[in-house]
């Protein structure tokens, strides 16, 4: 167990923490959610019910889209794109590791199947990181639509108005200024940490560089 939890660390602190957040969301939601039905002078509803209302639907996709579009892009970004100084970025000259061709390792018994196999499914393997983060974005870019069309129907029908489609709410200003609010923060914070680990250090961690490194070095 210990071995288990020393060679997983990263990855379950980071589940751990979203299970956290995401239970702090789905309770506050649900309060919230029934303070405004009860403000409109109608029944609360059960905590299993509130799963299936736009409230929920909408305000989980709309964050997730824009984590895996950041993401996502990000990844396709540092393919290409260089920050001098930067432990995010790829050195400013020449081919690195991530580069070479895994067609001159299929014969290396530990590589993955898919570069063993070559092929399509190496073609696919290849991109596979970037292709599941943008087709995570377009699921939960979807869902933000149906649940936000969900919502917002029914507050329009709370006060007179008519329920509208999943596709006339993606027409509307208040669903893109839903996904532009978080896109541009997600941006915001791949900006920040471009630039800042060009001066700052933090020792220990990957996503800096070695503390006594200059500021002009480029290295991930």
């Amino acid at each position: 167990m210990r071995r288990f939890l020393r060679e997983n660390g990263l990855g379950l602190a980071s589940f751990g923490f979203f299970l956290m957040f995401f239970g702090g969301q789905i309770l506050t939601g649900f309060l919230d959610y029934n303070q405004n039905q009860q403000d409109h002078g109608q029944q609360p509803i059960g905590f299993t019910a509130y799963f299936t209302t736009g409230h929920f639907v909408e305000a989980t996709f709309e964050n997730w889209e824009s984590e895996f579009l950041q993401m996502g892009a990000y990844v396709l970004l540092t393919v290409w794109l260089r920050q001098k100084g930067s432990a995010e970025s790829k050195q400013l000259e020449g081919d690195e590791e991530v580069d070479k061709d895994p067609r001159e390792e299929a014969d290396c018994p530990d590589a993955p199947w898919p570069v063993q196999q070559g092929g399509l499914i190496l073609v696919l393997y290849e991109y596979s990181l970037t292709i599941a983060l943008f087709a995570l974005f377009v699921l939960s870019f979807l869902l933000h639509a149906a649940g936000g069309a969900s919502d917002y129907s029914q507050d329009q029908l709370a006060h007179g108005g008519q329920a509208i489609s999943m596709v006339h709410y993606m027409g509307t200003a208040r669903f893109w200024f839903e996904s532009f609010q978080n896109w541009q923060s997600e941006f915001l914070s791949v900006a920040a940490i471009v630039v800042l680990s060009i001066f700052l250090r933090q020792r220990g961690s990957p996503e800096s560089k070695p503390v006594a490194h200059p500021h002009s070095a480029t290295e991930e």
